[in-house]
């Protein structure tokens, strides 16, 4: 069993054991010292009852002083004040003890007696700590600098040595007089050094341990860093700390987590698709719709047309964005409206020119829409088949719609009707039309609103529990610039009617997920009938949830795009006839107020539905879209 394994009542009595060992050791010493003979018997024989009264004493003044409670990876100097205090004591005792037993011991004894206790008591700390820490094995966490070599950041380095997961390689300070020197076993980088530690892979994180550094220089060191191919973080301030506004690291980027590698989307066809267009972006104030917003500013399209139900939302990513886009000479035009509002969206894309759709609009939370139906048919389906329609009247050039894994066999409401959306989009782009209608079809954005990440933090956050619906449960997982990305590119490759999906590897357990946050944040899970840690707990699948997602309805459609991480899979669809009935049905049974005739319209028009009984679903063999998935997709149930 290892030290760290032990209770701490367990480690108090085996430091009292060590100290208590090194009472009798300390005062042989002194003696052999004294006298210049590594076996000084003659003059230790008449001294022995020095020896036992020490030794009985002994446990007496190391818990006085209590040496059993510093912690052997925390001696600092007032640990080693608080032993030399105790070594002082029992330099004084012996120093007693032999006056009043009448000894004749060599007055120095003592005084050695002291300070070989000590040092012993002080070096065996130190080895013992350094065989904790193996020093001399090479860690195999994640390398990180930590910017800061002041009394935070070398807390920090401290801190890190202990972690499995990281170890800190150099600190980084923008001090010149501190550059170069060893602080904590570290050697101090001038920040111009950063950048190349980074790109030859020695630094993988950056942490910045600069906790009473004001906000506005804060935040003009975070700008300095944002361009760094890295992740960074940032130890929260004093004030936040104390206030309870901060209890943790701020995350800059949820790619630690991601499991792979992150797909390279920059591609020259974007910014052409895009260049000198009037973008419209339903949902602009969304996870995905906002990312879309940023990064269209990068395309330099002439106008940015933000389209949003929500005020707050819209307000913020127009605040977000203007200022950048004016800087470009982007025209942004904020426009509030549903997207069921068929004469608000003609409008807006009159005034503005529209000439390509982005259609994030969607609510996209499973047990929300699977408990208020009518609205989320409402909202994804007969919202999808307004705008599209709006598209084409308008003369737009493209509409791109934003569909979801859970879409393919759906057995929730919210898939279903990002199913019927699909079909609707298919329809409308199998008939003779000046705009290209496509689709694309990613798994979970980590970050999003109402993703596993910022419900996990909060959770770790809290203390726990972190909430598990299901052990088993696996899903596929993106960041949300790469699903803005994807969007993008696919408005660009579209030719009419496709589903353009990802490759995004395997997919992921989301307790696999659970515990890596909890180990990133610096806790652990809790095991067992342990005490510490953060535990987790299986809460049971919700309804309408499945085990595992899938991609794909039809894997022997997929089509090769120019891109190799992108795909196409052309997939079944209605005829015209048996669309525009799903779409009767559906308007009709949200104008009747009818949940019940939204679930069997959703039944009798979308392939694979499964209703929600014990929430598993389809367990198809779970397969990224690299070459495997064609051989693996056989496995998928029709």
């Amino acid at each position: 069993m290892s030290v760290s394994a032990l209770s701490r009542r367990q480690k108090r009595l085996m430091f009292l054991t060590f100290d208590w060992g090194l009472v009798p050791i300390a005062l042989y010493l002194a003696y052999a010292l004294r006298f210049g003979t590594a076996l000084p018997l003659q003059q230790i024989l008449p001294s022995l009852p020095q020896f036992m009264v020490i030794a009985s004493l002994a446990p007496l003044l190391i818990v006085v002083y209590r040496l059993p409670w510093i912690k052997l990876t925390a001696l600092d100097i007032t640990s080693l004040v608080r032993i030399a205090s105790a070594a002082a004591v029992f330099g004084i005792v012996a120093m007693a003890v032999s006056y009043v037993l009448t000894l004749g011991a060599p007055r120095s004894v003592p005084i050695i007696f002291a300070v070989m206790f000590f040092g012993l008591s002080v070096g065996g700390r130190t080895v013992a700590c350094l065989l904790l820490q193996r020093p001399w094995f090479r860690p195999e966490g994640v390398p990180v600098a930590i910017y800061g070599a002041g009394a935070a950041g070398i807390q920090m380095a401290s801190a890190l040595r202990r972690c499995a997961e990281v170890h800190p390689v150099t600190f980084v300070d923008d001090n010149p007089a501190l550059h170069g020197l060893i602080i904590s076993g570290l050697s101090v980088a001038p920040p111009k050094r950063l950048r190349t530690m980074v790109a030859g892979g020695h630094v993988e994180r950056v942490l910045v341990a600069m906790p009473s550094l004001p906000k506005t220089e804060l935040d003009a060191l975070l700008t300095r860093l944002a361009d760094l191919p890295c992740e960074v973080q940032v130890l929260p301030s004093y004030v936040d700390l104390i206030s309870g506004r901060e209890s943790e690291m701020k995350t800059v980027s949820p790619e630690a987590l991601l499991g792979r590698d992150k797909v390279a989307l920059d591609v020259p066809d974007i910014a052409t698709a895009y260049a000198g267009r009037s973008v419209m972006v339903t949902g602009a104030g969304g996870s995905i719709g906002s990312e879309l917003c940023r990064q269209l500013l990068d395309c330099n399209p002439a106008r940015i047309v933000l389209f949003e139900r929500s005020e707050l939302a819209l307000y913020q990513i127009d605040r977000e964005i203007r200022a950048l886009a004016e800087a470009r000479r982007i025209e942004v035009a904020t426009r509030l409206g549903s997207v069921c509002d068929a004469g608000r969206l003609r409008a807006v894309m009159a005034s503005d020119g529209v000439e390509i759709v982005l259609h994030a609009a969607a609510y996209k939370h499973v047990p929300l829409v699977e408990g208020n139906e009518l609205e989320g048919a409402r909202n994804n389906t007969l919202g999808t088949q307004v705008v599209a329609a709006a598209a084409e009247a308008a003369g737009c050039e493209r509409f791109i719609l934003i569909s979801t894994d859970k879409a393919v066999r759906p057995t929730n409401i919210m898939g279903a009707s990002k199913r019927m959306a699909e079909l609707v989009v298919q329809d409308m782009a199998s008939r003779p039309s000046g705009t290209r209608f496509s689709m694309v079809r990613f798994g979970n954005v980590l970050g999003s609103s109402g993703s596993v990440l910022p419900l996990f933090q909060e959770q770790i956050r809290k203390g726990g529990p972190v909430t598990v619906t299901h052990a088993e449960v696996t899903r596929y997982f993106m960041t949300i610039p790469e699903a803005a990305r994807l969007v993008l590119l696919a408005g660009a490759y579209s030719t009419g009617g496709e589903v353009f999906v990802l490759d995004m590897g395997k997919p992921m357990r989301i307790l696999d997920i659970a515990r890596r946050m909890i180990q990133m944040s610096g806790a652990t899970v809790r095991e067992g009938r342990e005490t510490h840690g953060i535990p987790i707990e299986i809460s049971g699948l919700r309804p309408g949830e499945k085990l595992y997602e899938e991609l794909l309805i039809d894997s022997a459609s997929l089509v090769a795009t120019p891109h190799e991480k992108i795909m196409v899979a052309q997939e079944h669809s209605l005829s015209q006839i048996e669309v525009a009935g799903m779409l009767r049905e559906l308007r009709s049974a949200v104008d009747d107020d009818d949940a019940g005739r939204v679930r069997r319209t959703v039944a009798a028009f979308v392939k694979g539905y499964q209703a929600p009984n014990d929430g598993a679903g389809p367990k198809p063999r779970p397969t990224g879209l690299t070459d495997a998935t064609a051989r693996a997709a056989s496995d998928v149930p029709a």
